[in-house]
């Protein structure tokens, strides 16, 4: 059930990948593009697409955030320094990256339960893989939620329409 809450009104906050505990309100304004991600993964090259939507629309205010998990068939198995392998050096990602969070279960990021509840998909609200992706406007409201196969060059036509381009 979806509630008038907005994401950045929730207190939330997660730890990137440099250990540094970022406040999500401080996204305040901005398109957020949020995405479970994995290192070992048949979506893992789309590290490459996400990276170039952030490069081609940070100016205008998109963030892509990205969150390692481990809960796919053990594709997130590395510690810190193998994910910022993987993201930095493979990939040539700049964009926000956390620590590895559980996206489904008890156990599940805050984030990812409050977005699952917004954008839930035909068959209910569980994550059914790596590289699902939510949207999220500049006021904090969770637009829509995109399956794994959808391809980062897919979302522009959303992305822009939010950054009302």
């Amino acid at each position: 059930m979806k509630s008038k809450t907005r994401l950045f009104d929730m207190g939330l906050s997660a730890k990137r990948l440099d250990g540094k505990t970022v406040k999500l309100n401080d996204f305040k304004g901005k398109v957020l593009l949020i995405v479970n991600t994995a290192s070992k993964c048949g979506f893992t090259p789309q590290y490459k697409g996400l990276e170039e939507l952030y490069q081609k629309y940070k100016d205008q205010g998109l963030v892509v955030l990205g969150f390692p998990c481990n809960q796919f068939a053990n594709q997130e198995p590395g510690d810190t320094k193998a994910i910022e392998n993987v993201c930095y050096v493979n990939y040539g990602v700049t964009f926000p990256m956390f620590e590895k969070v559980d996206v489904n279960g008890k156990k599940a990021h805050p984030l990812y339960s409050y977005l699952k509840t917004e954008v839930p998909q035909l068959l209910g609200t569980r994550i059914k893989w790596n590289f699902t992706k939510f949207l999220v406007d500049k006021t904090g409201k969770p637009i829509k939620r995109f399956s794994p196969s959808t391809t980062p060059e897919k979302l522009i036509p959303d992305i822009e329409a939010l950054l009302e381009l």
